[in-house]
């Protein structure tokens, strides 16, 4: 019979039915074999296309009848059941040598896997103690770090609590001196009011009385020099204040960096003494990814150090202010009380002068009586010429009012309009003249009057002069603050 070729799954035609009792064939060995023999090839089968040559090899005889075999060998194998055809079966079979080598691989690979596994728990077992002995080593170097962390905060700190009690004596020195000063400061306040009195009262002096003499000139250099003086404390007074304020912000920042360092020396402390067995140690996942510093170790010292400078150089800047500010006390103090023996020198000179000045201004009360006389005339002539020119500016502004009323096209800016309005501007301008000429001569009526008054009463204006520079002024410059008070000791 003719075999037909088909595919690895497909079977071959026979006559007889297929028994159902065949081996199937070995699928889950053969990508075993496929894997653990690469070198072994079976040969192809010249009656099929094609075969892998993993799941088969050939049988070393085909089952063929011997044609020498016995009858009774014939009888019994045709009395036998049918041989099933199906090549499939056949390829499906192993050799003994497949067997054995199967096996020699199996052991094979039990002494590499017990060996491998052998070797992984040795390494394993190594590799434990040494990254135990690691991980101590990198505790121990972080602890010691953090311990020297902990000096290095410790050692910062006692610098920065000295500097601060060096600075907090030094503000409270400055701030002595600064209420000194401002005492002193209060304490010019009433000679400066004396001086502004005695100019205030010699102003009351009427006439020729009213002279820039020698008096004046020294009350008013007394005055400047009060001025003057309370400039400088006024200046040094803010001076210090600013010094206050720069001490202040100098302290605040040690405060600040030092209860900074008191909070890092206290978490550093407890992170230093820290162990596996403490309480409150746990998990913190990622934690080590957040880099939330903000300086390195110089930059880090450099701010304190930088704050220790900043704080000396404002105590020295204190300390040079205090001095300047004594020295401003005893030089202002001795100028005042200079010049304030200079202006009572300079009143008793002044009072001789007024006594012999009375007798000498009797002639110009004449002249000044007719002079009066002739400016109440010309005040009159002046406000009847005003009256008569109101009248001339009425007639020209009731004209104009008229010629508005005429009608639609009458309404025409003729000549007549012109002169009208030009007449009412000049009339004007004329009366505003007089009133000016008027105010101005009643301006020199009211000065000719008080000269009229001045030199009637001359006699009692040289004395309101004497009581003014004897009895008010050099009354009230009889008391002086003291030099202890000038510089600001009571």
């Amino acid at each position: 019979m003719e075999l037909l070729g088909s595919t690895l799954t497909a079977t071959y035609a026979h006559p007889r039915p297929t028994p159902t009792n065949f081996l199937p064939a070995i699928s889950t060995m053969a990508s075993t074999y496929r894997d653990r023999f690469p070198h072994y090839n079976l040969t192809h089968s010249l009656s099929l296309p094609w075969r892998p040559s993993t799941y088969y090899k050939a049988a070393s005889n085909w089952p063929t009848l011997d044609p020498y075999c016995t009858r009774s060998q014939r009888v019994s194998e045709s009395t036998m059941l049918p041989f099933v055809s199906n090549r499939t079966t056949l390829f499906t079979r192993y050799t003994p040598d497949d067997w054995y080598r199967s096996n020699l691989t199996n052991f094979q690979e039990s002494n590499t896997s017990r060996h491998n596994s052998e070797r992984l728990r040795v390494d394993t077992s190594r590799l434990i103690q040494d990254k135990y002995q690691q991980t101590r080593k990198t505790q121990a170097d972080s602890t010691q770090n953090l311990g020297e962390r902990v000096n290095d905060i410790g050692f910062w700190k006692s610098e920065i609590i000295h500097e601060l009690d060096a600075m907090i004596g030094e503000t409270n020195e400055l701030t002595d001196i600064k209420k000194r000063l401002e005492r002193a400061l209060m304490e010019t306040e009433a000679p400066l009011q004396v001086a502004r009195e005695c100019l205030f009262h010699r102003e009351k002096r009427m006439g020729i009385d009213l002279v820039h003499d020698e008096v004046e000139k020294e009350l008013l250099t007394e005055v400047d020099t009060i001025l003057c003086c309370q400039e400088r404390m006024k200046l040094y007074l803010d001076k210090a204040i600013a010094q206050l304020a720069a001490n202040r912000a100098a302290q605040h920042e040690l405060e600040k960096d030092l209860s900074d360092k008191q909070s890092a020396y206290r978490i550093d402390d407890k992170c230093h003494h820290l162990r596996n067995t403490s309480d409150g140690v746990s998990y913190f996942r990622g934690v080590e990814r957040v880099d939330a510093t903000v300086s390195v170790p110089e930059s880090w010292a450099k701010f304190t150090d930088d704050n220790i400078l900043r704080s000396q150089s404002e105590r020295a800047a204190s300390a040079k202010l205090r001095d300047d500010i004594q020295n401003v006390l005893v030089v202002t103090a001795n100028e005042m009380w200079n010049q304030f023996n200079k202006v009572n020198l300079a009143f008793t000179n002044r009072i001789a002068e007024t006594a012999d000045a009375k007798n000498k201004i009797q002639t110009h009360l004449a002249k000044t009586l007719q002079e009066i006389f002739q400016t109440e005339m010309t005040i009159e002539s002046i406000k009847k010429a005003i009256v008569e020119k109101s009248a001339f500016l009425k007639v020209a502004q009731t004209r104009l009012d008229e010629r508005t009323r005429r009608p639609n096209i009458e309404l025409c800016r003729d000549m007549a309009q012109l002169r009208l309005v030009n007449e009412v501007y000049e009339v004007d301008d004329t009366i505003q003249t007089l009133q000016q000429r008027l105010r101005d001569a009643e301006d020199t009526l009211q000065s000719l009057a008080h000269t009229k008054a001045t030199l009637e009463h001359d006699l009692a204006v040289k004395a309101n002069s004497l009581y003014i520079d004897q009895d008010k002024c050099m009354s009230m410059r009889r008391s002086f603050p003291s030099t202890l008070r000038l510089v600001g000791f009571c």
